[in-house]
C-alpha cells in the first residue's frame, strides 16, 4: 500500500526539513532548559520525540492547506485562504505543544514539570514560524504556478508551429500542388468558365493559409468559407467521389477554433478512405448552439494509405485544444463511421484566462 502524502508545493518537505531542525532546538531549550544539553541521552531522545511531533503538526496543517486550497482556489480568495490557514495552524499548533509539554510532564520524563513560560514563550514562536511558512509556500506556490503558465505558454507557442508547419506542408505538398494545377489544366482544356472558378477558388485557399497561420482562433464562419473553397478543389479532382454537408446556425458561427482544424480533419479523412463516384467519401459538418462542433464521415479504409502523415494534424490538434484548456477532442471510430467532436470557444478571453 503506497501513503502519499499531502502537498501545497513540491518544496514542501524541503522546507520542512531545513526549518525543523533549528526549531526544534530551540523548542527543547525552552522545554528543558540546559538540562537539554546536559547528556547525549535526553538530548538525542528530546529531539527525537519533538522532530517526530513537530512532522504530525506539519502533515496535518499540510492537509488542511491543501484541502482549502481545493476550495478558494482563485487568486481573489488568496487572502482569505491564508487568514484561515494561519488562524487554524495556530489553534492546531498550540493542541499539539500543549500535548508534548504535557506529555512530558506525564511520562516523567527526566523528571521533567510542565512550564508555563516556557510553553508560551514556544507557542509565541511556534505562531511565528506558522506564519512565516504559510506565506513562504504561498510565495512558493505562486512562483511554481507562474512557471508553469510560462512552460504551458512556451508549449503551446511550440504546438502553434507546428500546426504552422503542416499547414505549410499542404501548401507547398507536391502532391497537392500537382493535383490542383492538373485539374485546372483539364478545366481549361474543357470548361473555361469553371476554370476561372476553380482557380478563384484556388486563391482563396491559399490566401487564408497564408493569413492565418500566425492566429491562434479564427471564427468558424471563416473556417467555413475556407473549407468551402476547399471543397470546391476537391470536387474538382474527385467529382461525385465526395460530398460534404454543412449545417452550422448564424450562432455557433460567431464560434471560434484553432485555424486549419477542419483542414487536418479532411485531409485525415481523404487519405485514410477509397473515394469513388460508386461509394462516395461523405463528409457532414453540424454545429448549433451547444458550441461543439461534429464533424462525421463515412469509413471505407484505404489499404494502404497515403505516405503523407496526416495523422500527426489530428495529434497536433488534440495538443492544441488541451493547451487552450477547451476541454478534449473526440475522435471516435464506429463499424461504419468516424465522428470528430471539437469544442467551439465563445471569446478568445476564454483561453487568456
Amino acid at each position: 500500500m503506497k501513503i502519499t502524502l499531502p502537498y501545497y508545493t513540491s518544496k514542501d518537505y524541503v522546507i520542512m526539513t531545513w526549518t525543523m531542525l533549528p526549531f526544534v532546538v530551540v523548542l527543547n531549550i525552552l522545554i528543558f532548559g540546559k538540562q537539554y544539553f546536559s547528556g547525549i541521552g535526553i538530548f538525542f531522545l528530546a529531539t527525537l520525540i519533538s522532530s517526530c511531533v513537530i512532522c504530525i503538526d506539519f502533515i496535518i496543517c499540510g492537509s488542511i492547506a491543501v484541502m482549502l486550497k481545493r476550495r478558494l482556489p482563485l487568486d481573489v480568495q488568496v487572502k482569505k485562504r491564508l487568514a484561515i490557514m494561519i488562524i487554524v495552524f495556530i489553534i492546531i499548533s498550540g493542541l499539539v505543544l500543549y500535548a508534548l509539554f504535557s506529555g512530558y510532564e506525564l511520562i516523567h520524563f527526566y523528571g521533567y514539570r510542565f512550564n508555563q513560560s516556557g510553553f508560551t514563550l514556544a507557542y509565541i514562536c511556534m505562531g511565528i514560524l506558522n506564519i512565516f511558512l504559510t506565506l513562504l509556500h504561498e510565495g512558493v506556490a505562486r512562483f511554481e504556478k507562474w512557471r508553469a503558465s510560462i512552460l504551458e505558454t512556451e508549449t503551446l507557442k511550440k504546438t502553434v508551429k507546428q500546426g504552422q508547419l503542416l499547414g505549410l506542408k499542404s501548401q507547398v505538398n507536391p502532391h497537392f500542388l500537382f493535383n490542383c494545377l492538373n485539374s485546372l489544366s483539364s478545366l481549361i482544356n474543357e470548361e473555361g468558365n469553371e476554370a476561372e472558378v476553380f482557380l478563384n477558388e484556388m486563391t482563396k485557399v491559399y490566401r487564408y493559409m497564408l493569413r492565418n497561420d500566425e492566429d491562434l482562433l479564427v471564427s468558424l464562419k471563416k473556417e467555413l468559407g475556407f473549407i468551402e473553397s476547399y471543397y470546391v478543389l476537391l470536387k474538382a479532382r474527385y467529382g461525385d467521389g465526395i460530398a460534404v454537408s454543412i449545417r452550422v446556425t448564424k450562432e455557433a458561427e460567431k464560434c471560434l477554433l484553432p485555424p486549419l482544424s477542419l483542414q487536418a480533419i479532411f485531409e485525415n479523412a481523404l487519405s485514410r478512405n477509397i473515394i469513388q463516384k460508386t461509394s462516395p467519401l461523405k463528409i457532414t459538418i453540424q454545429a448549433n448552439d451547444n458550441r461543439q462542433l461534429i464533424i462525421k464521415n463515412n469509413i471505407q479504409l484505404r489499404t494502404v494509405t497515403n505516405a503523407f502523415d496526416y495523422e500527426s494534424g489530428l495529434d497536433n490538434l488534440v495538443s492544441k485544444y488541451r493547451l487552450l484548456n477547451q476541454g478534449d477532442l473526440i475522435i471516435a471510430d464506429m463499424a461504419n463511421e468516424r465522428m470528430i467532436q471539437l469544442p467551439l470557444i465563445n471569446s478568445e478571453a476564454e483561453v487568456m484566462a
